[in-house]
């Protein structure tokens, strides 16, 4: 029982701080946040010297690594929460976008921040059941250490959406829930880059 506390205490302080952040109206873009945007989070930085690196399973049970990040130019890594309206709002456009585009140009994968990896039936049940709701038909990882530490450790609010090139560096944050057309405008702008 101890061995699990410091990864229980660690995903308490996570889930409170997401849930502050998880009302948000407008998302901000870290050139936003750059520019002095009041609504910015200053606690998002994704200038980190090297690559993103994890290894995390997914809600179906298969595991995956940040290796994905070479299938695809692009990759989105939404951040979002069970309990999170605007998140659960963006996820259907979200699906749509998943399979509109070439899966060597851009892939999507989400982050439920909530739920860790061996969480009970019930809340796993919950977040397969907002997933199949919503249609957002692509790769789920749970929360674990590796996850947190890679990716989640600066996150203050959710939705946080992440985009990584193929080498694992990120290349912009936004933080807020978009519409798909507004997804699609960040999209095409970074695979025109």
């Amino acid at each position: 029982m101890r061995t699990h506390y410091p990864v229980h205490l660690l995903l308490c302080i996570l889930l409170v701080s997401l849930a502050v952040g998880c009302g948000r109206k407008d998302p901000v873009t870290e050139a936003e946040a750059a520019a002095g945007s009041e609504e910015a989070s200053p606690d998002v930085d994704d200038s980190s010297s090297g690559p993103v690196t994890f290894e995390a399973q997914t809600l179906d049970g298969s595991t995956l690594s940040s290796d994905l990040f070479s299938d695809s130019r692009i990759t989105m890594v939404n951040v979002w929460a069970t309990y999170c309206n605007p998140c659960l709002r963006e996820m259907p456009g979200l699906g749509e976008l998943a399979s509109s585009y070439d899966s060597g140009d851009f892939q999507l994968i989400g982050i439920i921040s909530d739920v860790m990896e061996g969480a009970d039936e019930k809340t796993l049940k919950k977040a397969e059941d907002l997933v199949t709701q919503t249609g957002a038909d692509y790769p789920h990882l749970l929360l674990n250490e590796s996850l947190y530490t890679a990716l989640l450790k600066e996150v203050s609010a959710v939705p946080t959406t992440f985009f990584v090139d193929q080498d694992g560096q990120i290349l912009d944050t936004v933080i807020g829930a978009m519409e798909k057309s507004g997804w699609e405008e960040t999209i095409d702008a970074l695979l025109e880059e």
